[in-house]
């Protein structure tokens, strides 16, 4: 991991603004140091975004990990600019960083939870809590969660549980933490395989813990505050505090900050959604967003990944070449995406905005809407802001695409349009046209006009 790949991720974190992190980054000058185990936001009078970058390589496997990091660090300062009551004890700390991280298992799936999956994979305490179950202790729980008696499973597996469901708040995994630690040594083991916990939690649990915790209770630069109150208003911390105090007031109907498990066959509907779209993109030279590409590159120079070369270098009188893997910095593709804004998907709407936001990275600027005619849209705080009709022509979209000429070009849509006219399909054939067509939607008047679709699975409910 490079820094310059790891700014990229984080201008790709701005421009897909999870749980409203864009207005934190924004302000944020990216620094490279090893006095911070992990990452840290600093409090000072310039706010910095402190990471250190042989722990990102160590730990983070992929892009997904480094974004599960940065946002744990984001949600651990939101969280404490916001709830600073009392003193800050060990379980307070624990019952922070569990609940970060369940919320972002249930935002963004294992994918971005595996990080806190292999971090914390051996540890014995309480700080279980702190990744979600892994196979074998989520089958012990499905077997077990209804017994009773000597079969009843100990009650903080039922919290953990409970925890990675959304049926539990910081309060209470703090109150868990406390009563454990109050009830029993810290030496003793209770429960069985595999849910047996060795002690409650370390003495020094603050460098044991992803993310800064050291500057807890600490005057917040001005810009940072608000920065981090600005966020808030796009939030719904109902689902964090027992008694969320006003907390997320407006919050954003489709990026809150506490949602619900997206079920497997969500997450299947975006990831073909994302599939076809990458399947689209061209080379965009104005892109913002820059992508490493990995390359392999033959030189005259032992290379520790190449065993063949290493071993030929023992009995061969000349250096052998060795590949090389190269990592090469280039920019994103994009494509142009037209969404169909008619009466008729309204259903979808909700959740096709919050994909389009999540892959606003991929479309080229200016993003399409279009009813009876195509107007520019932009997505907004999780609202389209765009203007409409009512209506439903296909007619408009051709015209636009057969005037703008982009070498390629989604269209969403249901499907329920007019018959179009050869001349015009030819017209706008010469481009990479695709249409994304909803599970609900007719491919009646795109076979009959030969554009080529892929239809989503059925919308979860």
């Amino acid at each position: 991991m490079s820094p310059e790949r790891l700014r990229g991720l984080v201008q790709e974190l701005v421009d897909e603004n999870p749980f409203a992190i864009r207005a934190v980054l924004r302000i944020c000058e990216i620094r490279f140091s090893d006095q911070v185990p992990t990452l840290a936001v600093t409090c000072e009078d310039r706010p910095a975004l402190l990471v250190n970058l042989d722990f990102v390589k160590k730990q983070c496997r992929n892009d997904d990990e480094v974004k599960a990091v940065l946002c744990h660090e984001f949600l651990h300062v939101l969280l404490r600019h916001t709830e600073q009551v009392g003193a800050i004890t060990p379980a307070k700390h624990l019952a922070f960083d569990a609940v970060i991280n369940a919320i972002i298992h249930r935002s963004f799936g294992v994918t971005w939870s595996a990080l806190m999956s292999h971090y914390y994979a051996r540890v014995g305490d309480l700080r279980k809590l702190l990744r979600p179950m892994n196979k074998q202790e989520q089958a012990a729980w499905d077997a077990k969660r209804y017994k009773k008696g000597n079969d009843a499973l100990p009650g903080w597996v039922h919290a953990w549980a409970s925890l990675y469901e959304g049926r539990m708040v910081a309060d209470d995994i703090a109150e868990l933490a406390e009563s454990l630690a109050a009830s029993a040594s810290a030496e003793g083991t209770r429960g069985t395989p595999p849910f047996e916990l060795k002690g409650t939690l370390p003495t020094d649990i603050k460098g044991a813990l992803l993310g800064d915790h050291s500057s807890i209770g600490q005057r917040l630069d001005p810009r940072l505050a608000e920065a981090l109150s600005r966020a808030m208003t796009e939030m719904n911390g109902s689902g964090i505090w027992r008694s969320p105090k006003g907390r997320g007031v407006g919050a954003n109907p489709y990026d809150a900050l506490f949602t619900a498990i997206p079920s497997a066959a969500l997450t299947r509907w975006r990831r073909e959604a994302l599939a076809v779209l990458k399947r689209h993109l061209t080379p965009d030279r104005k892109s913002r967003v820059f992508e490493g590409r990995v390359q392999e590159r033959l030189l005259p120079v032992l290379s520790t990944s190449d065993r063949r070369a290493f071993l030929r270098a023992h009995w061969s009188p000349l250096l052998p070449e060795s590949v090389w893997q190269m990592e090469r910095r280039q920019r994103s593709g994009t494509t142009q995406v037209y969404l169909d804004v008619s009466g008729s998907m309204n259903a979808e709407m909700p959740e096709l905005i919050a994909l389009l936001q999540r892959l606003s990275r991929y479309i080229r600027r200016p993003f399409w809407a279009f009813s009876d005619e195509v107007a520019s849209a932009t997505i907004q705080n999780g609202q389209l802001v765009t203007r409409t009709s009512g209506g439903t022509s296909m007619a408009c979209v051709l015209q636009h695409v057969a005037l703008t000429r982009p070498e390629a070009t989604i269209v969403i849509t249901d499907g329920y349009i007019e018959d179009l006219p050869r001349e015009l399909v030819k017209r706008a054939a010469g481009n990479r046209l695709h249409v994304l067509l909803t599970r609900d939607g007719s491919a009646t008047k795109l076979d009959r006009a030969g554009i080529a679709y892929t239809q989503l699975d059925r919308l979860p409910k």
